[in-house]
């Protein structure tokens, strides 16, 4: 059981989103110009690069609450 402990910390998954977000460029750039139907894909590549970074770890709603925030 050790290791499947989801984080939750809103700040901390924040950290990891912005993370995420500076080093993914194109993809904002990609995802802010994109019609709202192929947003969800396009959320989805990062809701994945923010697991990757949590070690699968975060809170997927939580990671998908602050990407939808961030990406405006």
């Amino acid at each position: 059981q050790q290791g499947l402990k989801q984080v939750s910390d809103s700040g901390a998954i924040e950290a990891m989103v912005q993370e995420v977000i500076d080093n993914s460029e194109a993809q904002v750039l990609q995802y802010r110009a994109a019609e709202p139907d192929k947003r969800k894909k396009l959320l989805g590549y990062f809701v994945g690069q923010v697991m990757k970074v949590s070690k699968g770890q975060a809170n997927p709603g939580e990671v998908n609450r602050i990407l939808a925030e961030k990406l405006k």
